[in-house]
Order: C-alpha cells, then structure tokens, then sequence
C-alpha cells in the first residue's frame, strides 16, 4: 500500500526528531539483563514479593526458574467493559499452574468512563487518567518479581495508558486481554424516537433510562463503534 507523500514526509521527520532519545530507549532495554529479575532480589525482597502467595506458588517461586506472569487489571464495577475482569486473576492463575508457571496481581489501575462522566465535572480528568494509568502500571511492575506481563483494560484512556507503563519495562513480553464485546438490545433509531419524544416533554425520564438500559444490556465492551473497538484493533497490530 503506498502512503501519501505528505504523510511520509510527516512520518520521516518524526522518526528523526526522536532517534537519539528513541536509541537511549533501546539501550537501556539493552541493558535489562535477560534471567529472571527476582534473582537479583534480596532474600528479604524476594520473601515480601510472594508473602500472600498460596504455598505451591511460593515453592515455586523461590526456586528463580519457574516463569511468573505479572497481572495489571483495570477491574471495576462501574463500567461494563471492565466488569468481566473480576474473575480473570483466578483463572489466570489456575492456567499458569497447570502449565508450571505462577501468575500474581502485581496492581491495579483506574479506569474511568466517557460514557457516565460526559457533561459533568468528571469528564475534565478524561485525558489526565491516561497518565495515572501509565504511571500507576509501571509503580505495579517496579517489583521485580515478573518474567512477563498481562493488561486486563480496554478503551482509550485505559490501554494507551497501559503500553505507556509497559514500555518503562520493554524488556518483558505483554499481553493484552479485552473483554468481549456487548450485543445491543435496540436499535439506534429506536433510541433516537425516545430521545425526541422526551425533547418534545412527550416521554418521562423513565421512559428515557429503558432504551438506555437495552442499549447496554450486561458487563462487556459497549455496543457501539467508539474508541475501545480500534484501540482492541491496534493492540492487535502492535502485536
């Protein structure tokens, strides 16, 4: 596919502006040396690190060769995209064991909602969570204790703001996991005819919350083609 010289040339001249600091990146994850990170642990460190681990996790652990998987999760109950994420730790981690690997929680990150905030205050930390985000998953990983990652978030705010913390430890593969998609429960017109009628003092709020309620009819990604369905897409292509 041929690209537009204009955007070519924008591209050419970005890649230039951050080689040095691009190239310092790449050095310093160079640098990371390869072997499992909690080997280099104090005894001290390494005990703290799996104290609240189940005993076989611990038997494991302690050896320094058995992989174990990092688990960054945007959980919570106040949006249908991050819902579903309550149970992915236990059956992450009942995974790992049967393949002989340890699976930890290392944190957790906020995960905000265009959706319940827009027109009021909340709205104005949209943007700014993407840098608690990145901040908050990097804090999770500083523990050194993890051979790879996992980054159970979805939306625009929450899995950029994941990458930006994953590429503080670019040494260490990641994967990310969304959660399903949500079928709509009626149609786009259907909704709008309500929406007039309440306009119109036609239709109480009542009436007003039913189609929204249809709209988004159980814990998963929203039904609607806005940010978390390409940012699922592009994490796919980075991968």
């Amino acid at each position: 596919m041929s690209i537009h010289p204009r955007l070519h040339a924008i591209t050419e001249r970005i890649r230039q502006r951050s080689a040095p600091r691009r190239q310092s990146y790449l050095d310093a994850i160079a640098a990371v040396p390869r072997d499992a990170a909690r080997r280099h642990l104090s005894c001290g460190n390494l005990a703290h690190g799996f104290a609240a681990s189940a005993a076989e996790t611990k038997a494991r652990l302690q050896g320094g060769a058995t992989p174990n998987l990092g688990i960054i999760s945007a959980y919570n109950d106040m949006l249908s995209a991050h819902q579903p994420f309550e149970g992915y730790p236990a059956l992450i981690r009942a995974t790992a064991n049967v393949a002989g690997a340890t699976a930890q929680v290392a944190g957790g990150v906020p995960a905000m909602c265009d959706g319940i905030t827009q027109g009021r205050a909340g709205m104005e930390l949209s943007l700014f969570s993407r840098d608690v985000i990145a901040q908050a998953t990097a804090v999770s990983l500083s523990h050194a204790m993890f051979d790879s990652t996992l980054y159970l978030g979805v939306c625009d705010k929450i899995v950029p703001g994941m990458l930006i913390g994953a590429l503080s430890f670019g040494h260490l593969p990641a994967i990310f996991i969304p959660a399903g998609p949500m079928p709509s429960g009626i149609s786009n017109q259907a909704k709008a005819k309500v929406r007039e009628r309440h306009a119109a003092g036609q239709a109480t709020r009542a009436e007003l919350l039913k189609p929204r309620r249809r709209l988004t009819t159980r814990p998963a990604r929203a039904p609607s083609t806005a940010p978390p369905i390409p940012t699922n897409c592009c994490s796919r292509r980075w991968g």
